[in-house]
């Protein structure tokens, strides 16, 4: 009998849109032999909805700059792949209240497409707790830790990893005495310093300052989604990144470096022009990637990972040194994405992955 699996995506944070193109792919690439599909979108303003309507829906309400060029092609979705779902299992809007009665008890798996807050920060994960689901990736706890930037990096220094300097800046302090801000991030770090939201993903309102004007240009963006931005060093860097897959005994996948198309990697570098170059294997010697994948290995267990994660370096083109930057407890599942291209690349297909973060739910679920 075929598994059915539900596929969340949408939300309500600003990565609404990169949701929606992940969640094609996923669809896409599910073993139709294997599983049955129930897609249920999260529209904008919280509102639930399934079956075969939700992600032209979802997809038609969404802002056209945001979303991916892949996306308007409609390449990795169709139709006639969601045709099979029977009409007993479409149902309309649902409010937060009837979540429970969306999910019935055939689901086997939900698997949470879902990137940035209110999605990929524990809520979610809390209600599919709730609800006695098995679901794709971290828990609560692990998928608050990896959302919250200042979390994280208070898990990786406990764990002893390497990490550049960095301040944690609330946004009522930076509205009362601005000056103040300024002065304490400049008395504890150097230009240029990169400045993020610390509960937001895809680098959506993250900034890169260069002198004075900048950091107030910066904070003020990171604050339009945060309460608590954080403030890193910069250094001139090469990107690293590495895949990990598993619960208990995670493995690392072959490291990949991405080549930003612009001065940093940011949204559009990401998402938008699709001229960011992409190098997998990463051309670095073995000594160097096999200390990432044993960095992105221990990072993964310091916040209590599950199901999968994609851990982020920083090599300093200058000195050689090695920095962990973050760890994205849901990374993008876009045609572009590093997650699955990585694992591609040590030999696991995409398909083959999916069904792997299946197993690993369930098996999570059993523990």
């Amino acid at each position: 009998m075929k598994k059915l699996i539900a596929v969340l995506f949408g939300g309500q944070s600003g990565e609404h849109e990169v949701s929606l193109v992940s969640a094609q792919a996923v669809i896409a690439a599910l073993d139709q032999k294997k599983y049955q599909v129930l897609p249920v979108g999260i529209t904008k303003d919280g509102r639930w909805l399934t079956g075969p309507g939700a992600m032209p829906a979802l997809l038609s309400a969404a802002d056209p700059a945001l979303l991916p060029a892949s996306a308007a092609a409609g390449a990795h979705y169709s139709e006639d792949r969601l045709g099979e779902l029977e009409d007993a299992v479409a149902a309309p809007a649902l409010g937060l209240p009837t979540v429970a009665r969306m999910l019935p008890p055939g689901v086997d798996v939900v698997f949470p497409v879902l990137h940035g807050p209110m999605g990929e920060d524990g809520t979610v994960q809390g209600l599919l707790e709730l609800a006695g689901v098995a679901y794709v990736g971290c828990g609560v706890a692990a998928s608050a830790v990896g959302m919250d930037k200042a979390l994280m990096k208070a898990a990786f220094a406990a764990a002893d990893l390497p990490l550049l300097p960095w301040l944690l800046v609330r946004r009522t302090d930076w509205q009362r005495d601005p000056q103040a801000t300024y002065v304490a991030v400049e008395g504890a770090l150097r230009y240029p310093v990169f400045v993020k939201p610390a509960n937001m993903g895809s680098s959506v309102g993250v900034g890169k300052a260069k002198d004075r004007t900048g950091l107030e240009h910066a904070i003020a963006e990171a604050a339009r989604y945060d309460r608590r931005i954080v403030v890193e060093q910069g250094v001139p860097a090469r990107e690293i990144e590495i895949s990990v897959l598993g619960n208990e005994n995670p493995e690392a996948s072959v490291p990949g470096e991405v080549v930003p198309s612009g001065e940093w990697y940011d949204y559009n570098a990401k998402y938008i022009d699709g001229q960011s170059a992409i190098h997998i294997p990463a051309p670095i010697d073995a000594a160097l990637a096999d200390t990432v994948r044993s960095l992105a290995a221990r990072a993964f267990l310091s916040i209590d990972g599950a199901g999968l994660a994609r851990v982020d370096f920083l090599l300093d083109k200058e000195t050689g040194e090695l920095w962990i930057n973050e760890v994205n407890t849901m990374p993008g599942f876009t045609p572009i994405s590093m997650y699955a291209k990585m694992w591609a690349a040590s030999g696991l297909s995409y398909s083959d992955l999916l069904d792997r973060l299946i197993a690993l739910a369930l098996e999570r679920k059993q523990s």
